[in-house]
């Protein structure tokens, strides 16, 4: 029950900015239901209505329809406002779906823009995705579609209670005799169902990722002959959700016959009873047949809705599940901030990492009591093998991560007590794989800087040696970059990054391997454009290629998160030790 109140929550949460639009809504189907419930009254006189002026018409001769004709206009009115009133929820509902589910996906971009790195490192692009697609159509759906249909069924079946009882106990209690067994029954398919449904949207999202890993990494697997290894694994992930889909299906599909053939048993139970009642005088027969009519008609209407509910039950668990799954990740706390954090406008004096000891996860440490230092304007370089600990402590510099231990102190200042937006303004990174997204080469550079004028963005390339590339191109800076249109190579991309952290002119500048997916020719470029962006300003640089780092000012070797060597390339070159042997691997072997 507690997970049914947090979607419930969840739902609300959308809904409540559309009071007046839901107050409509329900207003139109309680009187859709006063009319549908009144309808079967009617019915039952036009019967009785009937019968006697066939009685009057042969013992007596006269032929007056008008009472018969005056019920068929009533109910002719009710039919007509009942679809009046359907109409209008319909119509509201189509509107507040559109508006709520449209807010839920605003919502749930917002949220992810907010959560941490460690958030994503631990999630795959292709399941986040299902998120925005499967889980966000379902709940649209349900709730254009199934919404109003559940509560108008629901509002018809207590109205259809209450106006048995009005008209006569007995037949009411035979009415319901069925019921019980039919709530039985369902709440036990409807378990099973869930537990399908719930498993093949998780499965869904995970083929999703597997889809999404493959197709990124398609150039890898074609060129290592794997085509048919990725068709199997697909198809393993493919046949966990067929299974999951056709049994939650087969579930779901069990609830409509199954309601239904309780509704017809019932239907034949209550004009069995009526008759006996009437036959044995129990029901005054000048108005049972009308009275039996009424029942069967409140009986068709009270499994009605049970079995339109249930026709819908793969739909409602569906958008549930999405509900639930969408509202995981609401649930995901959002990068922390310590309370009264400063702003800072720049690296004034030093950056320094004392005693810092870190873990992705509690029981395998990556940093084991690091302490770097380095002043302003000093170059630092952190070298070492794979897996050493390198990158992650451009996670902490930028706040990625928190410590575990330790202090990350800017100019004296821890950084935890600096407001994340104000500390990464002052920090530029330029990554591994450099990352182009959708737009404009100008929307590209200027990406960290929107506002960025177009001779601002020309300085920037300049410096970072492809302004001459770009000014090739037929529409120079307006060139459209998209998937479909890869004009840049591995290098070009890496030079677009470094025009663009060049234009946002960080106080501390983060080179992570920068070099390290190109050939040397674009390697001197590039490294060129570095020492640009470098000069004069502080930075650490991580690399594997240690000809990149000779000039540092300072240089930290690492190995398995511990510092084991620093100082200058010559002084370390004369220590003869871990970072010598990298020296001479590299160089002399070369």
């Amino acid at each position: 029950m507690s997970e049914f109140r947090q979607i419930t929550k969840f739902f609300w949460h959308y809904l409540r900015a559309y009071k007046l639009q839901l107050s409509v809504i329900i207003l139109a189907i309680v009187g859709a239901t006063f009319l549908q419930v009144k309808a079967p009254q009617y019915v039952g006189k036009a019967v009785q209505e009937l019968a006697d002026y066939a009685v009057k018409l042969i013992t007596t001769g006269v032929d007056d329809k008008s009472d018969f004709h005056h019920i068929l206009l009533m109910l002719l009115l009710f039919y007509v406002l009942t679809s009046v009133a359907m109409f209008v929820q319909n119509i509201i509902m189509a509107g507040v779906s559109g508006k709520a589910t449209n807010r839920m996906r605003i919502g749930l971009f917002k949220k992810m823009e907010k959560l941490s790195i460690r958030f994503f490192d631990s999630h795959n692009d292709g399941e986040m995705l299902s998120r925005f697609t499967s889980d966000m159509d379902n709940i649209s759906n349900t709730l254009n579609q199934a919404l109003v249909q559940v509560l108008s069924n629901l509002a018809l079946m207590i109205g259809v209670i209450i106006m048995m009882f009005t008209q006569n106990v007995e037949l009411a209690l035979v009415t319901l005799i069925a019921a019980p067994f039919a709530v039985i029954i369902a709440g036990i398919i409807i378990r099973k169902a869930r537990r399908y449904v719930d498993l093949q949207q998780d499965s869904l999202g995970r083929l999703n990722a597997y889809i999404d890993e493959k197709i990124s990494g398609q150039k890898v697997v074609i060129t290592n002959g794997l085509e048919e290894e990725t068709i199997s694994g697909f198809l393993k992930h493919n046949e966990i959700v067929k299974n999951a889909t056709y049994k939650g299906q087969v579930y779901s599909g069990l609830l409509f016959p199954v309601m239904q053939g309780i509704s017809l048993v019932n239907t034949a139970i209550v004009i069995f009873f009526g008759g006996y009642l009437a036959l044995n005088g129990s029901l005054d027969r000048t108005v049972a047949l009308g009275l039996i009519v009424m029942f069967v008609q409140y009986s068709q209407q009270f499994y009605m809705p049970l079995t339109q509910i249930s026709s819908q039950y793969s739909m409602l668990q569906l958008a549930l599940t999405g509900a639930r799954r969408v509202s995981e990740v609401f649930k995901e706390q959002d990068e922390v901030e310590r309370p009264n954090v400063q702003t800072i406008d720049g690296v004034h004096k030093k950056v320094e990492l004392n005693h810092v000891k870190f873990g992705y996860t509690p029981d395998k440490p990556v940093l084991k009591d690091v302490t770097i230092g380095l002043e302003k304007g000093q170059m630092v370089a952190v070298v070492g093998p794979t897996g050493s600990g390198k990158t992650t402590i451009m996670n902490l510099l930028n706040r990625f991560y928190n410590v575990d231990s330790g202090e990350i102190l800017f100019d004296g200042k821890d950084i935890r007590d600096i407001e994340l937006h104000s500390l990464r303004k002052q920090v530029g990174i330029v990554l591994q794989d450099s990352v182009l997204f959708s737009g404009t080469i100008h929307d590209n550079i200027a990406f960290g800087k929107p506002d960025a004028t177009r001779e601002e963005v020309i300085a920037a390339a300049e410096q970072a040696h492809i302004h001459e590339f770009i000014m090739s191109l037929d529409k120079g800076y307006d060139t459209e970059i998209s998937d479909e249109n890869s004009i840049f190579s591995v290098g070009q991309k890496q030079l677009i990054s470094i025009a663009r952290t060049i234009l946002t002119n960080p106080s501390l500048l983060i080179l992570d391997e920068a070099t390290s997916n190109v050939d040397t020719v674009t390697e001197s470029k590039i490294q060129t454009a570095m020492d640009n962006v470098i000069s004069g300003r502080t930075s650490f640089v991580i690399a594997h290629r240690l000809k990149t780092i000779l000039g540092a000012d300072h240089i930290v070797v690492l190995r398995n998160g511990e510092v084991i060597e620093e100082g200058t390339h010559e002084s370390l070159l004369k220590q003869q030790g871990f970072y010598a042997e990298l020296y001479h691997n590299q160089f002399v072997l070369e």
